[in-house]
């Protein structure tokens, strides 16, 4: 029997920030591995317009963008295997995304969990906020994307991508939708891919590593950087449990080594934190190191990075333009 034909898988990052441990074990991993399996074809963008509403420096945005791809690289994701651009580069997103804007209302956008978010806490919002929905259903669909890897609280991303390509099928080809994954319209319905078994990592205060927490492990940390985030793992009562084991420290720990691995050394040095830092200390770095040595001589060469995003962008472009050209005949501007 002839294996299936690979599906189409596209996700989107935002060049906003060094990326942590947490950023890597929660979704950058899994790309890796999606990649590999033989079972997709990838499509990961660097998302600068949707950075947009949060960088608004050139010279930043320039450099968050080439690092972003750095880090891709440096982790494994292959050009070969992917297809690795910038959404600025494929003008049909935008597009896109204007032509969705004149069938979406203002209410359905209201029920975004960025826009509620942001309201809730009397933020000033600006319209690409509040519209960035409809530029990442454009995203999804302009690719005829089958799966889109998300968390379990990111589902709304998707379902608003299928929301707009049921609308837009059927004011324009008045398509309807026999079941949930068959379709009749010029958009395919996506799916979201939630990753089964995905690690939630704490950081090293005990709460979800997160940024905005400062409670990080950088991914591509030096040694000194490691050894001064791993020292400050909070280990007080708070972060040890009734045996006497560091909790905060194990929680880590076992992203690196199984559990089998970790009770012969956790047992040997039950109280004794500086030592379990030490190992753990060892282990990050061992497993960063090889990352790292790679992504600094990756660095070494900017403008190849930028060459393969250039590529990345030539290859994305032909089936973006393509399936834009086919809605501009639907909606009659040509």
């Amino acid at each position: 029997m002839s294996k299936s034909a690979p599906k189409t898988l596209l996700s989107g990052v935002k060049p906003t920030g060094r990326p942590h441990i947490g950023n890597y074990f929660g979704a950058m991993k899994q790309f890796v591995e999606l990649q590999n399996s033989g079972d997709y074809q990838c499509y990961l963008f660097l998302a600068d317009y949707h950075a947009l509403n949060l960088i608004q420096n050139a010279d930043e945005m320039r450099k968050l963008t080439v690092e972003l791809a750095l880090d891709y690289l440096a982790i494994g994701l292959d050009p070969k295997k992917a297809v690795i651009f910038k959404q600025s580069d494929i003008s049909a997103h935008t597009e896109l995304a204007w032509i969705f804007d004149t069938i979406v209302t203002m209410p359905y956008l209201e029920r975004a969990h960025a826009y509620k978010d942001a309201e809730a806490k009397n933020k000033e919002i600006n319209v690409g906020t509040f519209n960035y929905p409809v530029l990442m259903a454009a995203d999804i669909l302009l690719y005829d994307t089958d799966v889109v890897p998300v968390g379990a609280d990111q589902k709304q991303h998707v379902e608003y991508a299928r929301d707009i390509a049921l609308k837009f099928n059927h004011i324009f080809m008045g398509a309807k939708v026999d079941g949930l994954n068959r379709y009749d319209g010029i958009f395919k319905l996506p799916e979201p891919l939630i990753m089964k078994d995905v690690a939630v990592v704490p950081g090293i205060d005990g709460r979800k590593m997160s940024k905005s927490y400062d409670n990080t492990i950088p991914l591509f940390a030096s040694r000194e950087e490691i050894t001064k985030a791993v020292m400050g793992i909070v280990t007080d009562s708070g972060g040890a449990d009734s045996n006497g084991m560091p909790s905060n420290v194990y929680n880590i720990h076992k992203l690196f080594k199984t559990e089998a691995e970790l009770k012969s050394l956790y047992d040997a040095n039950k109280g004794k934190y500086k030592a379990l830092k030490e190992a753990l200390i060892e282990d990050i770095d061992a497993f960063i190191k090889p990352m790292r040595e790679r992504r600094a001589k990756l660095a070494m060469d900017e403008e190849a990075v930028l060459d393969i995003l250039k590529e990345g962008a030539e290859r994305a472009k032909g089936k973006a333009d393509e399936k834009l050209l086919a809605v501009k005949r639907l909606i009659g501007v040509i």
